[in-house]
């Protein structure tokens, strides 16, 4: 700029630049020559440039007025946006908690970890030969305040159960059975449509240490091969009948590709809990077992043993997370 105000007094710059600013001022009178006209038009050309680079580093070193920081401005806004999203999940879960006769809305879960726990055989729970087996475990080592739901058989096929999983968005995972499952086929696909993980627990839930271990391969790999054509994946999760095994259980299980047994620290009913641990009292990172029941094998419905059971996790300030994101 201090070239441009030198200019501006010697003359045709000045005279150029004036009138570019609507300001009459002659410039003086001299003969035109070649030369002169030359001179004349590079000097144009080099205030166009110059004119062009001011407004340039002007428009870069302008501070835009308060509140119009664009940069700053839209986290802020998607930070609104989350924040608006997070109050209408929570009226949601509001809104579906007293549809279903729950006193309190269910804890939203924590993000999944980033980075999975590593998950190691239950001390008492080895076999002879454990090493390179799949892992059975009551527990996953976390410090989220979570349990996790776990299904089992299939017997009780109950719509409501379905809905209400869903408007509540409490997370599950289902072991069946196919000597159950067959029954209804179909149920289940609108489970897994509802992204519930279905896996192993065999063809026809059988005393696994009684038999042998090739009968114990047809019962697992069988279930796999069954989820597999009826539902598009085989299981990466086996839970044995009973919670019993033995080491040919846990081999066959490794052949047919399962990579971990889950058994469970807490049972619930219908109409009580029932505990593994002394203290009678859930711990983070609990495995919680329940089963595919209904009126005609307990006093209540499916329903009614997911109220017990959020009653008391609920009450004890715990979220209900899905095993998969920590295995």
């Amino acid at each position: 700029m201090r070239l441009v105000r030198q200019n501006y007094r010697n003359g045709a710059i000045g005279g150029a630049l004036a009138g570019a600013r609507g300001t009459a001022r002659p410039a003086p009178t001299r003969p035109r020559t070649k030369n002169h006209r030359s001179r004349t038009t590079i000097t144009l050309l080099t205030v166009t440039a110059l004119a062009a680079g001011c407004a340039e580093a002007t428009s870069t070193t302008v501070k835009p007025a308060p509140g119009q920081q664009l940069l700053k401005a839209l986290p802020a806004r998607a930070m609104d946006a989350y924040a608006t999203k997070l109050r209408q999940e929570s009226s949601a879960r509001a809104t579906a908690a007293k549809r279903w006769g729950l006193a309190k809305p269910p804890l939203p879960a924590p993000p999944a970890p980033r980075k999975k726990p590593a998950i190691s055989t239950r001390n008492g729970f080895e076999v002879d030969d454990h090493e390179g087996l799949p892992p059975v475990f009551t527990t996953i080592p976390t410090k989220d305040k979570v349990v996790f739901l776990t299904i089992d058989d299939g017997a009780e096929k109950d719509p409501a159960f379905l809905r209400m999983m869903s408007e509540l968005k409490i997370p599950y995972t289902a072991f069946l059975s196919d000597y159950l499952v067959k029954e209804d086929y179909g149920y289940f696909k609108k489970m897994q449509d509802r992204g519930v993980v279905l896996n192993n627990h065999t063809l026809n839930h059988r005393y696994m240490p009684n038999l042998s271990y090739e009968r114990q391969k047809q019962e697992i790999c069988g279930m796999q091969d069954v989820i597999e054509k009826r539902y598009g994946k085989r299981p990466a999760l086996f839970r044995p009948p009973f919670g019993n095994y033995n080491e040919d259980t846990l081999r066959a299980a490794r052949a047919c590709g399962i990579k971990a047994a889950p058994l469970w620290n807490e049972e619930v009913f219908v109409d009580r809990w029932d505990y593994r641990e002394l203290d009678r009292d859930l711990h983070p990172g609990d495995i919680v077992l329940s089963h595919f029941r209904g009126k005609g094998h307990w006093k209540g419905t499916m329903p009614d043993m997911v109220r017990r059971f959020l009653k008391l996790v609920t009450d004890k300030g715990y979220a209900v997370a899905r095993i998969e994101d920590y295995l």
